[in-house]
């Protein structure tokens, strides 16, 4: 299974059992088509194709392609967001209403893992919080009280099931855990097997909004009654775009050398940023799943020391017999600490968008497409309010800039770089990258292991932001709204819709 890194994941080896079989069918009308084949697009099909709605898939690559396949894959009512910043910002009837919400969205979880038989490892388990000193114990002590009065299960705890040293901890009950890729392919074989359509390697580049919804692909036209973005951030160019923040997270896969020192259940610290852990068993093998080193997108120069770090933390700790798996991943941090999830700004009909779940995706996945459904199907849903993305209100003089800024086309550059002058301009090693200003040009230049030099035009296609370098992904980022691109310029993460233009470099044959 591919995903949008060079780094493989833990979730990614021996899906094989199942595959997509859908086949795109030009001009054909939908109910629905959701663009996105990740934990909210295909949770979202199949509860719609299963309230009798004909639905069609639309993913640019694989299912799981995007950050399912690189979650940590914890399943939270412990939200980012902690309960008593949501009170604070929202309300206490919201923060019991998100306590609800969450709680929904596990055991929606729980039950169609058990309704289709999904072999995913699902386990419902605890959750414990730790502070390691006292201005994080009186934090602690706030998130206590707000998430108990929010009708949260939680209680103070004496222990932890890590050595880590700590002063105060809390335990929330019926937290749970599973294999995401695993899960999100025995939600695609059922929602088939219900007569819905994965079309694969299928990218949307152009909607219209009529009567109906028209859609231009990568494989033809198609037309909907309504199209939902389940793509992590809308493609383009919208106000979401400036409310929610891309960070990348790091995560260890680890073996360690004493099978008893496996924890029992998800442990969070309250460091900043924080770490996260939990165990995981495929197949008879465990492994600590461990994760951290957060930081906004493009904003760190060698990705390569965030692995460094989390593994010198897990190191003080447990004794590593084996680094198994090492992987990175992104995420959108929303402005106001809660996910948007509903009408597209800008689009009040038959538009929606789920976008800004921070670091717990895959339970805001599960719940937006509670959401999505209710909204469709029946017009309404309790949640909307709480999680409608038009409560970012534009800025004036914004509808302008989108206007301006939307679908930039990276320009093509014209004639042939000598390869010759740049590797003597540059001075790449082999593995390296650099933008670099040559003859009047930007370019993003990489060199891969085998000598080949890989040019792109290093502004962004979104907004033309100037991308930077990750040497763990072998990408090229946006540190402005997250888009990144393989080392040949192909889009691997939107909002871009577009790839980073290719420029020609002259290979000089001597005679």
């Amino acid at each position: 299974m591919k995903r949008d890194g060079a780094t493989i994941s833990l979730w990614q080896p021996g899906i094989t059992d199942y595959l997509p079989k859908g086949s795109f069918k030009e001009n054909a009308i939908y109910d629905v088509v959701i663009v996105g084949g990740g934990i909210t697009g295909i949770s979202t099909a199949l509860l719609l194709q299963k309230a009798g709605r004909s639905v069609m898939i639309a993913e640019a690559q694989n299912i799981g392609f995007g950050t399912t396949g690189g979650t940590t894959a914890h399943l939270n009512t412990l939200m980012d967001c902690s309960y008593d910043h949501v009170a604070n910002r929202f309300g206490k009837d919201n923060a019991k209403l998100l306590a609800k919400g969450t709680r929904l969205a596990l055991d929606k979880i729980r039950e169609q893992v058990k309704e289709i038989d999904i072999q995913c490892g699902f386990k419902e388990e605890p959750g414990y919080l730790f502070a390691q000193d006292r201005q994080q114990s009186k934090e602690l002590e706030k998130i206590f009280e707000a998430s108990k009065e929010a009708g949260v299960e939680v209680e103070y705890s004496s222990t932890t099931p890590m050595p880590i040293p700590f002063s105060k901890a809390i335990v929330f009950a019926r937290q749970a855990s599973f294999h995401p890729t695993r899960y999100i392919y025995g939600l695609a074989e059922a929602f088939e097997r219900a007569g819905g359509s994965i079309v694969q390697d299928c990218r949307v580049t152009k909607v219209d909004e009529n009567e109906l919804i028209d859609i231009d692909t990568s494989k033809g036209s198609v037309r909907a009654k309504s199209l939902v973005y389940a793509t992590h951030i809308p493609p383009g160019v919208n106000m979401l775009h400036f409310r929610c923040a891309p960070y990348r997270s790091y995560v260890l896969a680890v073996k360690l050398s004493n099978p008893k020192d496996y924890p029992e259940g998800l442990v969070y610290d309250m460091q900043e940023p924080y770490h996260y852990f939990r165990t995981e068993e495929i197949d008879g093998q465990k492994f600590l799943v461990a994760g951290g080193e957060d930081h906004k997108t493009a904003h760190e120069e060698n990705t390569e020391n965030c692995f460094l770090r989390l593994e010198n933390y897990i190191k003080k700790y447990y004794e590593v017999e084996e680094i198994a798996f090492k992987w990175s991943s992104q995420y959108f941090e929303p402005a106001d600490g809660l996910p948007y999830i509903g009408h597209l700004p800008g689009h009040p009909g038959n538009m929606y968008v789920a976008t800004g779940f921070g670091g717990n995706g895959m339970t805001y996945g599960a719940l937006a497409a509670i959401i999505l459904t209710e909204m469709i199907v029946a017009g309404q849903c309790e949640f909307e309010k709480l999680f409608d993305p038009n409560r970012v209100k534009p800025v004036a003089g914004f509808n302008n800039f989108v206007k301006e800024a939307a679908d930039v086309v990276g320009s093509l550059v014209s004639g042939f770089f000598s390869k010759t002058k740049l590797e003597e301009f540059t001075e790449l090693a082999k593995g390296e990258a650099r933008v670099v200003k040559f003859e009047g040009q930007a370019i993003a230049l990489y060199k891969d292991e085998n000598g080949k030099l890989h040019a792109v035009n290093p502004a962004c296609t979104h907004i033309k932001c100037t991308v930077n370098w990750n040497v763990s992904e072998k990408s090229w980022d946006c540190p402005c709204h997250g888009s990144r691109f393989s080392m040949d310029g192909e889009v691997l993460t939107a909002p871009a819709r577009k790839d980073l233009a290719t420029i020609n470099v002259e290979e000089l044959v001597e005679k």
